[in-house]
């Protein structure tokens, strides 16, 4: 048994990966006017809600990662989530410099997350099948 094994290590692990969607959900919540304004800078309406809707989304499918219950299906919705909030926010082919070579990082590392996530669904469904 190697260190990653350990249960503690892997809950760690899996609080790292949704720990941008914890902070996301709660600075959201906190402050929702400026999470509202954001909503409409990217065009997204109606804002309010659809400012509602992620918070839930964020917090709901982290908790789900984080404690196991219905851990894929809590990594399927972040991958999805993040993949199309990469593509309406971090359209790095549209930008200037040097605005395209930050945000070229962030989508490609956006992808890597969408990766991780995917990746644990896929191990958490494979877990169920044969254990």
């Amino acid at each position: 048994m190697g260190w990653t094994l350990s249960p503690w290590v892997r809950r760690l692990c899996l609080l790292l990966l949704c720990a941008a969607y914890l902070q996301g959900g709660l600075v959201k919540a906190f402050d929702f006017a400026g999470a509202v304004a954001e909503m409409q800078h990217f065009g997204i309406a109606p804002a309010a809600p659809m400012t509602l809707a992620v918070i839930v989304l964020e917090l709901g499918a982290s908790a789900l990662v984080i404690s196991g219950r219905l851990r894929w299906l809590g990594a399927l919705v972040l991958a999805a989530f993040t993949l199309g909030a990469t593509l309406v926010a971090l359209r790095f082919w549209d930008m200037p410099q040097p605005q395209r070579f930050m945000a070229a990082n962030a989508f490609f590392e956006h992808l890597g997350l969408v990766g991780g996530f995917l990746l644990v669904a896929g191990l958490d469904g494979r877990g169920r099948r044969h254990g």
